[in-house]
């Protein structure tokens, strides 16, 4: 008899682990002494079509805290309310399950899925002439962008992003409401926890090097930033032009590089589903060639934002 075996049997182990068939028991006692993941393990439960992820779960649960405790000398111990499986927390999403997405008011195409990161890439998301008030809105109100300083948040030049930046709030253009009602369908994500729209503009030789979205929750700089919103979960980042050439989103640690096109959008995940950064997401623009490269960026955050 096996030392999680003597524990139960001496100490009534909880229902979620003794309740099951032997043949059960058995298979959690031996994939636990193989130091199998416990994660996979519950998902072969699951797709045995005889338990769901749930009861698979607190079983396993219950069978780590047994085979703690009858490890230990100290006799089972009745299982701590933290369970060893981390719940996935809420997360934007784009549904492709189709080649085509209906948002409210406009048929958007799927052009292509990377699915680890998830980075997608959306065809006719905004027409020819949302681009165009998108652009003709912010006239000349372009001035140096920024980034946030690590050490106390402030907005700061910075060799690395050499592009020129302008913002339309909430409330201050309809062709902007409109967009934003859009890309909240699409991201299944409400509109009021995005950040206002960030235009950046780059004319030749203006890039911005590779660099992360998401907010570094170990840097005192970036703590002020968390508050308005929580993390930056997802980008969308929207092309207002065409470009003749250079100017592409490059993704240098996995070797993808999207390249502008007018009306299309890139979406990208920056977090995994616990919302932890994914340092996979490393991105920058490219710089730019020939020609003149108009995005919008929107971040969406965990919550409300501001």
């Amino acid at each position: 008899m096996t030392t999680l075996q003597q524990a139960q049997n001496g100490n009534g182990a909880d229902d979620a682990f003794t309740s099951l068939p032997r043949s059960w028991q058995d298979w959690i006692t031996e994939n636990l002494a193989r130091a199998c993941s416990p994660l996979d393990m519950a998902n072969s439960m699951a797709r045995s079509g005889q338990y769901g992820m749930a009861a698979a779960s607190a079983a396993i649960d219950v069978a780590l805290r047994m085979r703690a405790a009858a490890d230990a000398g100290a006799g089972f111990v009745a299982p701590a309310a933290q369970s060893v499986f981390v719940a996935p927390q809420q997360m934007p999403f784009i549904d492709i399950e189709r080649n085509r997405v209906a948002a409210p008011d406009r048929e958007v195409e799927l052009l292509f899925v990377l699915k680890q990161p998830q980075v997608i890439l959306l065809g006719n998301v905004l027409s020819m002439e949302e681009c165009d008030a998108i652009v003709a809105h912010c006239g000349s109100r372009y001035t140096r962008s920024t980034v946030t300083g690590e050490a106390d948040g402030a907005s700061v030049v910075h060799e690395g992003r050499t592009s020129e930046m302008a913002f339309i709030q909430r409330g201050e253009a309809e062709v902007a409401e409109r967009i934003e009602r859009r890309l909240a369908a699409l991201a299944h994500w409400p509109a009021e926890c995005g950040e206002p729209f960030q235009l950046q503009k780059y004319n030749s030789t203006q890039e911005y090097r590779p660099h992360f979205d998401w907010l570094d929750p170990d840097s005192s700089g970036h703590q002020s930033h968390l508050q308005r919103g929580g993390q930056r979960l997802a980008t969308f980042i929207l092309y207002l032009s065409d470009v003749e050439q250079g100017g592409g989103t490059v993704f240098p640690g996995i070797g993808l590089e999207v390249y502008p096109k007018k009306g299309n959008a890139l979406w990208f995940l920056n977090t995994d589903a616990n919302h932890q950064p994914d340092r996979q997401t490393l991105h920058g623009g490219a710089p730019v060639v020939s020609g003149t490269k108009i995005i919008a960026n929107k971040w969406l955050r965990q919550g409300r934002y501001g």
